[in-house]
C-alpha cells in the first residue's frame, strides 16, 4: 500500500525527491530488496514451528538410497516463498492493476492446493496427499479464470488470444478459439513440472531465480511502447506493472535458497512448487511468451518430458516383453544423474547453467526478431 501512500504524499505536499516511488524500477527495487530481508527474517522462525510440529517431508522408499539422510527435514517451507512474495507486492505494486490482480489471484490458488497437498501429507499423514484430481481441478479452476479473463475483459481485446511467435520478425500466432483451453494446459502443465523439478536441494528455487530474471526483462519492456516496438513486440499497456511482482519473487527464491541449498534446512514441499510453477505460466501467458516456454522454462520442460518418456517406454515394453523397462536409472532426470554418482551440488550447479544459457536464448530470441 506504500504506492498509494507515496503516491498522495507526493500530490498533496510535492516534496522534493517523492516522485521517484512513481517508477516502475524503483519500485521493483524495493519490492526485491524487501521480498529478500522478509524471507531471510521468516525463514527461521518458520523453519523452527515447522521441526517443532514435526512436518517432515515424507521419504519414497524407492527414491535414491541417498536421499535417506534428508528424512526429518521440514517441508511446507513454501510458506516462506508466498509470505515473501505477497507482502512486497501489496507495499509496492499497484494493486489495481489487472495483472497484478490475476497473478496474484493464481498463485494464491495454487499455493493453498499446495498447502492443502502438504497437509494431507505430513500433518494428516495420508499418503498420496490431496488426491490427483482434485489437485488438477484446482489448477484447471485457475486457469479458466485467468483464460476467461484474458478473452473476455475490454482491457486485453486489441491481443487477447494473439501470442508472439520466437525468433520470427513481425509473426503472432492466433490461439482463436483454442485459446481458453491453451492458457488452462499451460498453467497446469508448468505448475506440475516445477512440482516434479522440486526434487534436490535449491534445484527449483535457483532456476526460478534465474527465469524470474527474464520474465522481469520481457514485463518491463513487454509494458514500455518505446523498447516495445524497438524488439518489435506486443506491447502491452499496463504489463510493466508485473515486474514488481516478479522482482519480489526474485528476492523470495534467493532468500528461501539461503535455507533450501544443499543441504537443505527446509523443503519447499507443493505449497511453493505449484505456485512458483503456476506463476512461471501465468507470466508468460500475461505476456504473451507462451510460445517460448520450452526454452524459457527448459530445465522443467526436460524435466517433466524425461518423466513422460519413463512410463511410456515402461508400459510399453511390459506389454510387449512382459517386463518393464527403463530408459534413464530413474525419473525425472536429475535422480537419473543422482543413480549415476554425480554428487547433488554438481547436479543442481550444472542445472543451474543449462538454465541459464537457456534463458540467454530466449532474451536473443527479442533480437533475432
Amino acid at each position: 500500500m506504500f504506492y498509494y501512500l507515496f503516491e498522495y504524499i507526493n500530490k498533496v505536499f510535492n516534496p522534493p525527491g517523492f516522485d521517484i516511488f512513481k517508477y516502475l524500477t524503483f519500485r521493483s527495487a524495493l519490492a526485491a530488496i524487501t521480498s529478500l530481508f522478509i524471507s531471510l527474517y521468516i525463514g527461521p522462525k518458520i523453519i523452527a514451528k515447522l521441526k517443532k510440529g514435526q512436518v517432515d517431508q515424507p521419504i519414497r522408499e524407492e527414491g535414491p538410497q541417498t536421499h535417506k539422510k534428508k528424512a526429518g527435514t521440514p517441508t511446507m517451507g513454501g510458506i516462506i516463498l508466498i509470505l515473501s512474495i505477497i507482502l512486497p507486492v501489496l507495499m509496492w505494486a499497484d494493486i489495481k492493476s489487472l495483472y497484478i490482480v490475476l497473478i496474484l489471484f493464481g498463485t494464491l490458488v495454487l499455493s493453498i492446493v499446495g498447502f492443502i497437498d502438504d497437509y494431507l501429507k505430513v500433518v494428516k499423514k495420508v499418503p498420496q496427499g490431496l488426491i490427483a484430481r482434485y489437485k488438477i481441478m484446482g489448477q484447471i479452476f485457475v486457469g479458466l479464470v485467468i483464460g476467461c479473463s484474458i478473452y473476455f475483459l475490454p482491457s486485453f481485446h486489441n491481443y487477447a488470444t494473439e501470442t508472439t511467435l520466437p525468433f520470427f520478425k513481425g509473426l503472432n500466432f492466433d490461439f482463436s478459439y483454442f485459446y481458453i483451453p491453451a492458457v488452462i494446459f499451460i498453467i497446469t502443465a508448468t505448475s506440475n513440472a516445477v512440482n516434479l523439478t522440486d526434487g534436490l536441494d535449491g534445484l527449483a528455487t535457483g532456476t526460478m531465480a534465474f527465469v524470474m530474471l527474464a520474465l522481469a526483462v520481457m514485463a518491463y519492456v513487454s509494458g514500455n511502447a518505446i523498447y516495445a516496438d524497438y524488439l518489435n513486440i506486443t506491447f502491452l499497456p499496463g504489463s510493466g506493472e508485473l515486474t514488481v511482482f516478479v522482482a519480489a519473487a526474485i528476492g523470495a527464491c534467493l532468500g528461501f535458497l539461503w535455507f533450501n541449498f544443499f543441504p537443505a534446512q527446509v523443503f519447499m514441499g507443493d505449497t511453493g512448487s505449484l505456485a512458483l510453477g503456476g506463476a512461471f505460466g501465468i507470466l508468460a501467458i500475461l505476456i504473451k511468451k507462451e510460445l517460448l516456454i520450452p526454452i524459457l522454462g527448459g530445465i522443467y520442460f526436460i524435466e517433466t518430458v524425461s518423466v513422460m518418456i519413463q512410463r511410456v517406454y515402461f508400459k510399453y515394453t511390459k506389454k510387449k516383453y512382459g517386463e518393464g523397462k527403463r530408459v534413464f536409472k530413474m525419473a525425472p532426470l536429475h535422480h537419473h544423474f543422482e543413480l549415476s554418482g554425480w554428487a547433488e551440488p554438481k547436479i543442481v550447479v550444472r542445472f543451474y547453467i543449462i538454465q541459464i544459457i537457456l534463458i540467454i536464448i530466449s532474451l536473443a530470441s527479442f533480437k533475432m526478431r
